[in-house]
């Protein structure tokens, strides 16, 4: 018990526990809970405080022993240096001959003073045999008596002692000067003052402490670690609390009727309590070995080792039936590890097989949750229905809907179903076939789940005449199958009967039961709801899709400037507000825009189809590209302020356009976008860009104005428009997404289709989230032999002039036939542009799918067209064109207005 023991007090989270509730109690934060744990009534902290002081002591004995042994050091070096100086300075020539010189201060007081400051000593004295200075660095010192003992040297001895002379404490040493035959003459001393000896060790000091210092903290944190460390293992307890916790941990782990294991991280058995061991019969060094080789049963060791979670997992070991519970223990910062507990459920033996049913009943009862209902399609939905259940329900199963469900509409009383799924063990059954119209007859099991609403259970197919009756020759080919039970439950909800799925059971003898019976109910019930709510998705989304195509362009119309091709996508999910438009103008150009409304539904539809009328309107104002956007800010403005409810308005504002005018006669093409992704152009070269056209705001914003950008396009070149469904979705960024575009676009000699199929195979995405607006235009330009302009000067004169040149001109085209009507055309707008416009006035005539006559001048007044009276003179000139001419109008210009009118051409 002495191993097992020591190991059974391993319980963290009990003690983590204590402590944290403490701490909760009081209000304390972690930071409190270390500093209190260290205070030193836990083991860590009685252990940190006794570590901390030893570190201290030993840091301060070291820092002394370095002070006393600089210090003596730096004395020693001080000796050696003052004997050394002294001896040079005696032994130096001319030092002997000075001493017997009649001035000898004058000879020596120089040299000693050089010495001195060469050797960085503070003082070099010279003295006679009787102790008398020759030399001092101070000079009234000179000629007096030397402060040391003198007596060895006279002797012949050298002398270094530590005295207090005129410079204060100092160390010195004095050295004979000898005459050639040995005889003492004189006396040279060398020495520093106290102060200049411990300058070293001082200047040393502050490096002794610093290394001390760092030394102190890096020993503190180190044992604060060690501490720390001991403090989680431990959990702040004391010795006493550590001893109190280990017995009754020990106490209680030996005493309960559960058996509890200790599993290591390489699947050795740490521990086992006196339970386990009984339960599982291990042998008595079952300790520290693997729990393969324990001789347990092969399912216990492999749940064992693993160390996976196990709830209530049964096993059958010897005799017992044992539920064990298996947790990892490093789940909460303990050791790797798992621990588990059994518990004897020997009694629950007889009701396992019950219990195997019921967890496999709700397991299939969540597994229908979970995989039914997973798309809005009614087809579908009723497939996942019988892949949910067969095999695990029944070996065949078949669902028959009305044909209204399958179109999203609710069902009429008495009329007959299709079967939309079947599922089943084998693909042989003679059951009906999917797709199959059936007519279920009044006496069968399915007629009577469709008139009451009620399940029904058919134990015995065999014997059951109302369901025989259905179709003889079909239900005795499914007897003779195997197939000998059957349970219909009624498709429903609420009181809407949608159909009926039928599960049928062949391998299993026994029949269907009154359990089976509510299991079907349930698992239909909750197919039912997710099958009505595809149903009426359907219908909506039938409904929003109908309207949305009914709202956008059947065929584009006839014009010479672009050659177009364009795909529109729905979204998978639902209808959106993508829409696009080709509109010809006035003088042979041609409006291309493509616009998307924010949201889905038919809200988006509606909307979608009120701006794209809306844009039609205002394009035959022939208005900039920047005014018209700014009508249309104008207007989705009112439909969220005035016409929709507060709840809806955010599914029509952000609504964004692009809107570009090509003029074939220029080239040119004018561009302006609320909110849109910008256009891209491919050049005839095959290079693709995307023309820095300004980025207006959103349409129903409002106040923010809208810019044009003009483009000069080479024939041949490509415009592309397109909506941001093509270039984002939720799984990629729009700038991937531009990148994918260029790439799909590159290339040269390409018609306008096939770049459309390109670009749709390289970015459209499996299930579009989003409408897809798509919308290609190659540019033609109208040649110059197809464009006649005059200047015409501002007087009467000129209107013959005019129509001299026209009738040349028309000669040249073939168009003699239509001379008179032309010449009286422009007479008209000429005389009118002389008479009320401005200067210059041009004329310009264009052959292209009509004959168009334009008039330009500079003035900004509009004519209108009016019945003249039967006495008026004038103003029948306009009615006359009008009458003459299919369309005719007035569009502006920066420099004034022109008008035009068109006329077909024979």
């Amino acid at each position: 018990m002495g191993r097992t023991r020591a190991q059974s007090t391993r319980r963290p989270g009990t003690a983590h526990h204590q402590r944290g509730s403490h701490d909760g109690k009081h209000g304390h934060g972690p930071s409190t809970g270390l500093r209190s744990a260290l205070g030193g009534r836990s083991v860590a902290g009685q252990v940190f405080v006794l570590q901390v002081v030893i570190v201290l002591l030993l840091v301060i004995a070291a820092v002394v022993a370095l002070v006393l042994q600089v210090r003596h050091d730096s004395t020693q070096e001080a000796r050696n240096r003052s004997l050394a100086v002294a001896e040079t300075f005696a032994n130096a020539p001319g030092t002997r001959a000075a001493l017997g010189s009649p001035h000898p201060t004058a000879l020596l007081q120089p040299s000693a003073e050089a010495a001195r400051k060469a050797s960085d000593v503070d003082f070099i004295v010279v003295m006679n045999t009787d102790a008398i200075r020759y030399t001092h660095p101070k000079p009234d010192r000179i000629g007096k008596k030397f402060i040391g003992t003198t007596a060895p040297v006279l002797a012949g001895h050298s002398v270094t002692e530590q005295v207090n002379g005129t410079l204060g404490p100092l160390v010195q040493a004095t050295v004979p000067v000898r005459a050639p035959d040995g005889r003492v003459v004189g006396m040279v001393s060398a020495g520093i003052t106290t102060k200049n000896v411990g300058g070293a060790a001082d200047h040393q000091l502050p490096l002794l402490l610093g290394a001390a210092a760092v030394a102190l903290a890096l020993a503190t944190a180190s044992t604060a670690l060690v501490s720390r460390r001991l403090l989680r293992q431990t959990h702040g307890l004391g010795p006493y609390e550590m001893t109190r916790m280990y017995e009754h941990h020990d106490a209680v782990l030996h005493s309960v009727r559960e058996g509890v294991i200790i599993v290591g991280a390489e699947g050795q058995l740490l521990l086992a309590n006196d339970e386990a061991n009984r339960l599982l019969d291990l042998p008595a060094d079952a300790e520290g070995q693997h729990v393969q080789r324990l001789g347990l049963d092969p399912g216990t060791a492999e749940l064992l080792a693993s160390g996976r979670v196990a709830t209530d997992e049964v096993h059958l070991v010897g005799e017992r039936l044992l539920a064990v519970n298996q947790r990892p223990t490093h789940l909460r910062d303990g050791p790797v590890g798992s621990v588990a507990t059994l518990r004897d459920s020997t009694e629950l033996r007889a009701l396992s097989g019950r219990a195997d049913i019921a967890r496999e009943r709700l397991r299939l009862l969540y597994d229908a949750g979970v995989r039914i209902g997973t798309s809005l399609d009614v087809t579908r939905t009723a497939e996942e229905l019988t892949a949910v259940t067969v095999p695990r329900f029944a070996d065949f199963v078949t669902v028959d809907l009305a044909d209204a469900v399958l179109n999203g509409q609710e069902p009429d009383a008495g009329t007959g179903l299709r079967r939309t799924a079947s599922g089943g063990i084998r693909e042989d059954a003679p059951l009906y076939p999917v797709g199959e119209h059936i007519g279920f007859v009044p006496t069968t099991p399915q007629a009577h789940s469709l008139r009451t609403g009620e399940a029904v259970v058919e134990p015995d197919l065999g014997g059951a005449p109302g369901w025989l009756a259905q179709d003889p020759r079909r239900t005795a080919r499914v007897v003779d199958y195997g197939i000998h039970s059957l349970i219909t439950v009624p498709l429903r909800v609420g009181p809407l009967v949608m159909g009926v799925v039928n599960f049928w059971r062949s391998e299993k003898p026994d029949p269907f039961d009154g359990d089976d019976l509510a299991l079907a109910e349930e698992l239909v019930a909750r197919a039912a709801v997710s099958i009505d709510n595809a149903r009426r998705y359907t219908r909506e989304h039938t409904m929003a899709v109908t309207l949305q195509r009914s709202l956008l362009p059947r065929t584009l119309p006839d014009q010479s400037a672009l050659d177009l091709a364009y795909r529109y996508l729905p979204a998978q999910a639902g209808v959106g507000g993508d829409w696009f438009d080709v509109l010809p103008l006035p003088g042979a150009r041609v409006a291309v825009v493509v616009g998307d409304v924010v949201g889905h539904g038919l809200l988006a539809a509606a909307t979608m189809g009120r701006l794209r009328t809306a844009v039609h309107n205002f394009s035959a104002l022939d208005l900039p590209p920047d005014e018209l956007l700014a009508l249309l800010d104008e207007l989705v403005g009112r439909i969220d302020q005035d016409e929709l409810p507060e709840d809806s308005r955010a599914a029509v504002t952000g609504a964004t356009c692009v809107y570009a005018v090509y003029d074939p006669t220029t080239r040119r093409c004018t561009v302006a976008r609320a909110g849109h992704p910008p256009p891209a152009v491919i050049r005839p070269d095959g290079s693709v860009d995307f023309p820095d056209v300004p980025a207006g705001p959103p349409l129903g914003l409002g106040g923010l104005p809208f810019e044009t950008a003009e483009l000069e396009l080479a024939e041949g070149s490509r415009l592309v428009l397109y909506t941001d469904g093509l270039v984002e979705d939720r799984k990629r960024d729009i700038d991937v997404g531009l990148e994918l575009l260029r790439t799909a676009l590159a290339g040269a000699d390409r018609s306008p289709d096939d770049i459309c199929q390109a670009v749709l195979n390289a970015l459209l995405p499996a299930r579009p989230s989003d409408d897809i607006a798509l919308i290609v235009a190659r540019t033609r330009a109208l040649g110059a032999d197809r464009i006649a302009s005059w200047d015409v000067p501002p007087e009467p004169a000129a209107v013959g002039e005019v129509r001299a040149s026209v009738s040349r001109q028309l000669a040249r085209w073939g168009l003699d036939e239509m001379a008179f009507t032309t010449e009286l055309i422009l007479s008209e707008l000429v005389t009118n542009a002389i008479r009320y416009g401005n200067g210059p006035i041009e004329v310009r005539m264009l052959l292209d799918r009509a004959l168009i006559c334009e008039v330009f001048d500079g003035s900004s007044t509009s004519p209108h067209l009016r019945y003249a009276a039967t006495t008026d003179e004038g103003g029948r000139g306009l009615f006359l064109v009008a009458q003459l001419t299919d369309r005719w109008g007035t569009r502006y210009t920066p420099g004034g207005k022109v008008i035009w009118a068109e006329q077909p051409l024979p």
